[in-house]
């Protein structure tokens, strides 16, 4: 059986890694298995599930899936409470640092907070920024929330060094879902320099050549969702991409 526990050890090994981000709103059962395989054999990560709506509720479903074919830690990436599912593993807490929506910094994890005590997911609190990526994002919309404008590197950079003063476990990049530019390489670069937890780095990555760029800047994991719904094919590519950097 594999190693599913202590997954902020995992992301703090310093390995290149790579993950596939599911969002269930986007798959039928048939597509979550179809994706699931093609995730193990690539030799992903982890499995980031989750979005910014979630319409159906069929995570115990699809989470099981996951978990069968591709036996690597299942990370939720909740848009809301209706989200926590024990199925997982672990799952980000994310404090929305780019933003000045309190129910997205703090609001809606005190409403979180006794149902993720009671669960067994390990929680990894992290700062999520969004990054300005051309055009309005759902996530964006969902968050009520305007993101780093693409071209503030110092922006991006002090902001992901104060969620790391407050205690913050992680730093979580993200140009959002569909996003027609991936974050600026400049930024990952001035991010890495200044801070000293793992880096994620999400958004717009649509190629393996995108996604090598983006780890050699100083992503410590790259997230792809959008591009492998449409071509399963790419998991393995992309992560072989992420994986040579540590050869």
């Amino acid at each position: 059986m594999p190693d599913l526990s202590n997954i902020h050890g995992k992301l703090s090994n310093g390995k290149k890694k790579f993950a596939c981000l599911i969002d269930p709103d986007n798959y039928s059962p048939g597509g979550i298995e179809g994706i699931a395989k093609a995730a193990g054999e690539a030799g992903v990560d982890f499995v980031l599930y989750g979005g910014s709506l979630v319409l159906e509720d069929n995570h115990k479903q699809y989470i099981s899936i996951l978990k069968k074919y591709c036996r690597v830690p299942v990370i939720l990436f909740p848009g809301n409470l209706l989200q926590i599912n024990d199925e997982a593993d672990g799952l980000l807490l994310l404090s929305l640092i780019s933003g000045r929506n309190p129910e997205m910094l703090i609001g809606k994890h005190v409403i979180a907070a006794p149902f993720l005590k009671a669960s067994h997911l390990e929680i990894l609190p992290t700062g999520y920024m969004l990054i300005e990526s051309g055009y309005p994002t759902t996530v964006s919309y969902m968050s009520n929330t305007l993101p780093i404008p693409a071209g503030k590197d110092d922006i991006a950079m002090c902001t992901a060094m104060a969620g790391e003063f407050l205690g913050l476990h992680l730093i979580y990049m993200d140009a959002g879902s569909g996003a027609e530019n991936p974050v600026r390489l400049s930024m990952i670069k001035k991010v890495r320099q200044n801070i000293s937890i793992p880096l994620i780095i999400g958004g717009g990555i649509r190629t393996p050549e995108q996604a090598r760029e983006a780890a050699m800047a100083g992503a410590d994991l790259i997230v792809a969702g959008n591009a492998i719904e449409k071509d399963p094919g790419l998991v393995v590519s992309m992560c072989n991409a992420v994986h040579s950097l540590n050869e």
